[in-house]
């Protein structure tokens, strides 16, 4: 299997400024190309292919006032094509939307493929500079990369990642499995009553998110005062950002460590995110995310994840007699069921009839879909 390590990295003032030269000839590329594809169809209907793409490139790099894209490697250049040919085929097959221009004040990135850099006695060289990164290798590769990445986000941190082939070791298997209803109350609560609580991220820097973002918008545009003030806007959003993943990295790896089995429920988070009231408190959740983590944590240690369907009532469903309840508000957080007279906890009840289902779905072959939640 293919597996992607990202490590932090601090490059030099002249890794700094051939970097900054890079992410700014293949936002240059990418945009430039992209109109040209636009304005081709709107003007001429005419359709253009990555091979008419990569000749205008060609031409485009031959023209006297673009000599200074050759002062890069062309590698990452002709990347951002392929990216760009990706992100039309996703929107012609109905799964993106139109792809839009690269902006430089966000998160900027160059791929390079093996041509284009060495690595070398557990140092990693790119090319167009003869010193290695200054990467902070927080675990060794497992084989020498076959691609890597080198971003840098809105905060001004750097980035590498490194595509590598690595063999994938299963866990011991174990008897237990655990079925799990995600929430907001609790990221998740499993069929035996443990409850995770919610952190809360975004609302816990809400104060300090907000009174940053008011300084900046007293700045001036185009000073360096409001580019100061953006910095900050971006160093929280990135602290935010990183909370959230680190718990959710945690969470999913203690599930798949501790069961053999998950089961979890799909949901079309895109549809539910549309509620005006709790938008904000879902995005935070990342229910998709997490489930998507599940879905290759799973792979890798020989786990099985299930999910079931989004349809199922498993909060209106009684766990003891299956009786289930014709309707049940969000705010009811316990019920008796008239049937059986059996006291439910209702994440509780919901984790316990997801288990049931998903083991059942497990029988006939059934395994999670990641781009279902």
């Amino acid at each position: 299997m293919k597996r992607a390590y990202k490590y932090r990295f601090y490059p030099s003032p002249e890794q700094a400024e051939l970097l900054a030269h890079t992410f700014g000839c293949v936002r240059f590329v990418y945009n430039s190309i992209l109109r040209w594809r636009t304005d081709a169809y709107y003007e001429r209907k005419e359709k253009i292919g990555y091979l008419q793409a990569n000749a205008r490139f060609t031409a485009l790099k031959k023209e006297p006032e673009h000599v200074w894209l050759n002062d890069v490697s062309c590698v990452p250049l002709q990347q951002s094509l392929r990216h760009q040919q990706a992100a039309f085929s996703n929107f012609f097959a109905g799964r993106a939307k139109y792809p839009t221009f690269k902006s430089k004040r966000h998160k900027q990135t160059a791929e390079f493929t093996a041509s284009a850099f060495k690595y070398r006695d557990g140092n990693l060289y790119m090319a167009k500079s003869k010193a290695p990164l200054d990467v902070r290798w927080s675990r060794q590769l497992p084989s020498a990369p076959s691609t890597v990445t080198i971003s840098k986000d809105a905060a001004g941190r750097y980035f590498v990642s490194c595509l590598c082939e690595f063999e994938p070791v299963s866990l011991p298997i174990t008897a237990k499995m655990v079925g799990i209803d995600v929430g907001l109350k609790d990221l998740f609560v499993t069929d035996t009553g443990f409850k995770t609580g919610n952190p809360r991220h975004t609302a816990k820097y809400a104060k300090r998110l907000a009174l940053q973002q008011r300084r900046l918008n007293r700045k001036k545009k185009g000073s360096k005062n409001r580019a100061k003030a953006r910095s900050k806007v971006a160093r929280l959003h990135a602290k935010i950002a990183d909370c959230r993943m680190d718990n959710l990295h945690k969470l999913s790896r203690k599930l798949i460590n501790e069961n053999q089995v998950v089961c979890v429920e799909s949901l079309k988070v895109k549809n539910m995110i549309r509620n005006p009231k709790l938008s904000k408190a879902i995005a935070d959740a990342s229910w998709g995310e997490f489930t998507r983590q599940l879905a290759y944590k799973g792979e890798w240690a020989g786990r099985s994840v299930v999910a079931i369907d989004q349809f199922f009532p498993s909060s209106k469903r009684c766990s003891s007699c299956g009786y289930t309840m014709p309707k049940m508000a969000l705010n009811v957080r316990s019920w008796i069921c008239p049937e059986c007279g059996a006291n439910h906890d209702r994440d509780v009840n919901a984790a316990k009839n997801i288990k049931a289902v998903g083991l059942t779905a497990l029988a006939h072959g059934a395994t999670v879909n990641p781009k279902a939640a």
